[in-house]
Formats: C-alpha cells, structure tokens, sequence
C-alpha cells in the first residue's frame, strides 16, 4: 500500500510539472501572438500584368520608422520588403546610407500605380546618392535588388495594399 500511494504521489507531481510547463508554454505562445499582432506587417500584392506577386512588408509610418529603413539589414527574405507610408503625395528622396544589400526602390502614387522605379545600390560613405522620383509618391516600396526585373514589374503597374 505504501508503494502504491508513493508512485501515486510521483506520478501526481509528474502530472502538475506537465502541466505547469504546458501552462507557461501557452502562456508564451499568448504572449508571443499578442506580440506579432503588435508589429506593424502586411502584404502587398504587385500586379505586373500577368499576375500578383506577393511580398511580405515591414510597414514604415511614422518619421522614426521612415528615418531609417532597411538600414543595417545584412539581408532580406525574397518577395520581403518595406512599405513606406506618407500623408501627401509628394517627390520624396531616398538614399542608400549604411543600406548593406542593393534595393529596387518603387514609388507608388496615391491611386496605387507605379510612377517610377530606381535601382540603388549600397553605400558606406558618408556622403550617398539620393534617388528622387519622376513623379510624386505616397508609398514607396522597398524590395530586393533586381525584384523588379525578375518578376517582370514596370511603371504604369498597380498594387493592392
């Protein structure tokens, strides 16, 4: 009988250590998915005329976010990129400083169609090239280097955000 009620007592504390573990693992699943709803991602789909390309984005809204960009990145995932939202359609400039990966930049007009595409290549230095659009813009999208010429997107093509 007493080996009975100590395997009882083991096989009971055994149970509460499963449980207890399953409950701090749930508890950082919750966290975890409270934390990733938090992050300010979407999807955009490019339509280059044959089809949608998705791409995965990192939305940059507010000054901060915009300052700086994909700065310091050693690498994006393909058909990743970031989304830069501005209040007014307008000629905004980008450049390259501490960008580690060659960019296509998009910009995109206020009724989602592509103005203008810039390819943009990384720079260290202290003085970098700004890349400024033929038309006004009120999203940009940043995407990997050559993005645009793999999956066959121009101006005049439109996105859906």
């Amino acid at each position: 009988m007493l080996i009975f009620f100590v395997l009882e007592t083991i096989k009971s504390d055994y149970m509460w250590v499963l449980f207890m573990n399953s409950k701090n693992v749930m508890l950082m699943l919750l966290f975890l998915i409270i934390l990733t709803s938090c992050s300010k991602q979407s999807v955009v789909l490019v339509d280059n005329g044959v089809g949608n390309i998705i791409v995965n984005v990192e939305i940059a809204d507010s000054l901060e976010e915009r300052s700086s960009g994909l700065m310091f990145r050693e690498f994006l995932d393909e058909n990743s990129g970031m989304l830069f939202v501005f209040d007014d359609e307008d000629y905004y400039s980008f450049w390259m400083k501490n960008t580690l990966i060659p960019l296509d930049i998009i910009f995109i007009s206020e009724n989602l169609e592509i103005v203008d595409i810039i390819y943009a290549e990384p720079c260290r230095e202290d003085s970098c090239k700004s890349y400024k659009p033929i038309k006004p813009a009120k999203y940009v999208l940043e995407v990997n280097g050559n993005f645009t010429i793999k999956n066959d997107v121009k101006i005049g093509n439109k996105i859906v955000i």
